[in-house]
């Protein structure tokens, strides 16, 4: 019996491999083209609004009976039972002083709930955030200050608080900054709290009033 032999059918050209290897260095090149740029842009960006130092934000006097107020209405939460919970801005920047580190600073010193806009359902604050450089061991920091305004966002674990628009004086903030900062909740911290958290999960409603925050359960 004759003896098979398989041949190529197509012909073949060495320089395709070194096309093939060609492209793949250069899309890998990209990559780390455009994380350069991502970073270096953002970084300029960044030292465009901010200021070398912080801002020393209002003093905080903690309201006298949010404990009891925020207790009972805890307890109808637990229970099943329709209630509801202004908070004012007293009440917001007091809460603030329960906020715990999320790594990158506590709230205190980089909030402080000022007003409220009902007809944009917006929570007016003074800011004073830390922004770090595109250089990863540089651990230098730069502060955005200015004004930022929250949006109330209903989610799985309850209402969260994002990003809507940012005002640093005399300065444009870039659109893209703005859009990168609206990717993060700023309830974090509270939604792992072993008693925060599944209150604010049970929270159905939060609604910014004129003079408030209004927070419903069981409606």
């Amino acid at each position: 019996m004759a003896k098979i032999e398989k041949a190529p059918t197509g012909e073949f050209h060495s320089g395709y491999g070194c096309v093939i290897m060609m492209a793949a260095m250069g899309v890998f090149g990209f990559i780390l083209w455009w994380g350069w740029y991502s970073l270096t842009t953002m970084d300029r960006e960044i030292a465009a609004v901010a200021q070398a130092q912080p801002a020393v934000l209002n003093a905080i006097h903690p309201v006298a009976d949010l404990q009891k107020r925020g207790a009972e209405f805890t307890a109808a939460a637990k229970s099943g039972q329709k209630a509801s919970l202004k908070l004012s801005a007293a009440d917001l920047n007091t809460l603030i002083l329960l906020a715990p580190d999320a790594g990158n600073g506590n709230y205190k010193d980089m909030l402080r709930v000022k007003g409220f806009d009902a007809s944009q359902e917006l929570i007016i604050t003074d800011a004073s955030l830390p922004m770090n450089t595109a250089k990863f061991w540089d651990t230098t920091k730069r502060y955005l200050v200015g004004e930022i305004d929250f949006k109330p966002e209903q989610t799985e674990l309850g209402p969260d608080a994002k990003v809507f628009a940012v005002r640093v004086p005399g300065k444009t903030v870039p659109a893209e900054m703005v859009k990168g900062m609206q990717m993060y909740g700023y309830l974090g911290p509270w939604q792992g709290h072993p008693e925060i958290g599944p209150l604010l999960k049970a929270i159905s409603s939060a609604k910014v009033e004129a003079d408030g925050l209004l927070l419903e359960v069981g409606k």
